[in-house]
């Protein structure tokens, strides 16, 4: 592995004959982009005076008339990219302010570090511990089109029923059922040693894998989940993590998409956050005498994600497309409560998670779609308030909720909240919501108004205003 200081990096470099250095930054709604730069431009320079680039050209960044920025990268992110040709190098940057080299004030990176920093200012707690879930799915084709005449897709997977009667020279059967993946097994999971070799390109990244499993949507879904790692790590890791699943899957001329819902009827892909607080060596989530083993704090901190949970999402499951996975009949959860290893809970408190060393939650509305660093950001913002508050999950009625909810009454159900059920919905619950993210001027209010503005007019109305394909098999007629 790399060394993680600038001035160790130089030699390093030199002496092991990197011949390119890929810079990469995260923009507002994300997703990586990168610029590349000959192995000889490895210089103090690099590090102090950043490199050029036009923000006005990322989403999400700066105008047209003041797009001047500079990338300065963090030597702390030092990997090696293993996916080109030549021997390259790679550093994750924050992007700043060309003349001051001030961090830029919209850095999804930049806004999750000063989250903890936050925290730790308040004297909570010293250090936040996350690990998030990988799903997905790794298909063989995708197809799409959306024009004025017309809008299509389409996408296929040689493990999926509704290839079982096509003729592929020899079908060997073995595909698998509707919503029947879970933990399937070969020759019916043919996606087992793809997963093994992301798992292994994962771990010479040098982040630690806790298993991999194909998933139970049958055409292809499949997850990885880490271990839990400090904040510091855990969202640069999770790009990387993606990077590696989709790089490996093109090596293996498959493709892979985190979408939340891209099948109807299938089980829909989320990223369920595991966390937990530190100070010191104590894990402050844990207390063996209350409720599932967790302390007072974690419930304040459980309170607080309950609480905020609509505004949240705006953050945690901020696509249209999200919508379509928060819905009942599946795992993902649709109502606003807290129990022990309930899967259609909101928080999940996992009950093999049961020790000091061990103790966590899970929340898990959250899909891939969202910005890591926001993600963690706000969900963290959201604990903390509670907290700050000392929010009680079950004076506000969340729970616990130990039972599965699709068998409570209609009365029952209606007694516990709901989360959104579309992107308008979350992010009209931001506007409303939003004074807990401006706390220690952790996110700045023009990037609330700018997201919210920006999710609307660009994602919603979009998709809102253009007819759907099964609106003509239900209208076409009229």
């Amino acid at each position: 592995m790399p060394p993680k200081t600038s001035t160790a990096l130089l030699p390093w470099a030199k002496k092991n004959g990197i011949e390119v250095i890929d810079l990469k930054f995260v923009d507002l709604f994300g997703r990586w982009h990168h610029i590349s730069l000959p192995g000889s431009r490895m210089n103090s320079d690099l590090f102090t005076r950043g490199v050029a680039f036009d923000g006005s050209s990322v989403p999400g960044f700066k105008k047209l008339e003041a797009g001047d920025m500079v990338l300065l990268p963090d030597p702390k992110t030092a990997s090696l990219d293993p996916f080109w040709e030549k021997k390259t190098l790679s550093l994750i940057c924050q992007p700043a302010e060309a003349d001051t080299r001030k961090a830029f004030w919209k850095d999804p990176r930049a806004i999750m570090l000063n989250a903890e920093a936050w925290m730790r200012e308040m004297g909570i707690a010293d250090q936040s511990e996350w690990g998030p879930e990988f799903e997905f799915y790794i298909v063989d084709s995708v197809s799409y089109r959306n024009e004025i005449n017309e809008a299509f897709y389409r996408i296929d997977s040689a493990e999926a029923d509704w290839n079982s009667a096509v003729d592929e020279g020899k079908n060997l059967g073995y595909k698998i059922p509707h919503q029947g993946g879970y933990h399937a097994i070969p020759p019916h999971d043919q996606l087992y040693d793809l997963r093994a070799e992301m798992v292994a390109e994962i771990e010479k990244a040098g982040i630690a894998v806790r298993y991999h499993h194909h998933e139970v949507g049958g055409p292809g879904q499949s997850e990885i989940e880490i271990e839990e790692s400090p904040l510091t790590l855990v969202g640069d890791n999770a790009m990387r993590i993606k990077y590696i699943i989709k790089m490996v899957a093109a090596r293996a001329n498959k493709t892979v998409t985190f979408m939340p819902k891209p099948l109807f009827n299938e089980a829909g892909s989320g990223m369920h956050f595991h966390q937990r607080l530190r100070k010191g060596n104590k894990n402050l989530f844990w207390d063996a005498k209350g409720y599932a083993g967790l302390s007072k704090t974690a419930l304040h901190y459980i309170g607080g994600l309950l609480q905020h949970a609509p505004a949240l999402l705006a953050f945690t499951n901020p696509s249209t497309n999200s919508y379509k996975r928060l819905v009942p009949g599946f795992e993902a959860p649709v109502r606003t409560f807290f129990g022990l290893a309930n899967r259609s809970a909101a928080v999940r408190i996992p009950k093999y998670a049961n020790t000091a060393a061990t103790k966590r939650i899970e929340f898990r509305p959250p899909d891939a779609s969202c910005n890591i660093y926001l993600a963690i950001a706000a969900q963290l913002m959201a604990g903390l308030d509670g907290i700050r508050r000392k929010l009680d999950p079950t004076e506000l009625g969340f729970g616990p909720i130990d039972t599965n909810i699709y068998e409570l009454s209609d009365s029952d159900l209606d007694r516990i909240g709901g989360l959104p059920t579309s992107l308008r919905e979350a992010m009209v619950a931001l506007n409303e919501d939003r004074d807990f993210l401006l706390e220690g001027g952790v996110f700045p209010e023009e990037l609330i108004d700018f997201w919210i503005e920006t999710k609307m007019e660009k994602e919603y109305n979009e998709v809102r205003n253009r007819p759907h394909p099964y609106e003509l098999s239900l209208y076409f007629d009229v």
